[in-house]
């Protein structure tokens, strides 16, 4: 991590705490900050361990745990950001504790081959125990 560079007037230091959502977007976590704003409304990110609004402060050492399909990341803030930055640069702004994703989630899905058309009844069987959907 670099040091900060001398300030100059009229320069901004960098923020004690910023809003959730904007952090969220700023460190790429989310594509639009409508997205991060929606995932907080839906009860998807925590801070400390507790339900967080979009609008709510966060500050250097917070532990978010953001969770998206089929996968939760827990980040803990090292840098606040109120801008977005390019990828290097959001990847150093937050520490990933995020367990592994389940291997089926890194495979590739099984596909079809052109023209074969829809598959039957049997076939979408062997495929959801293939994806490990049993029902």
């Amino acid at each position: 991590m670099s040091t900060p560079g001398p300030t100059f007037p009229g320069q901004a230091e960098e923020p004690a705490t910023v809003r959730l959502d904007v952090w969220l977007w700023s460190a790429r976590l989310f594509p639009t900050r409508a997205a991060a704003t929606a995932a907080c409304r839906g009860g998807h990110v925590r801070r400390n361990g507790d339900p967080v609004k979009a609008a709510q402060k966060v500050s250097v050492g917070d532990e978010l745990r953001v969770r998206s399909p089929g996968r939760e990341r827990i980040v803990v803030v090292t840098r606040i950001l109120t801008k977005r930055v390019g990828a290097l640069i959001a990847r150093e702004s937050y520490e990933d504790h995020s367990p592994e994703p389940a291997p089926q989630l890194l495979a590739a899905p099984p596909r079809r081959d052109r023209g074969t058309g829809r598959p039957t009844k049997r076939e979408r069987r062997q495929l959801d125990r293939l994806r490990g959907r049993e029902s």
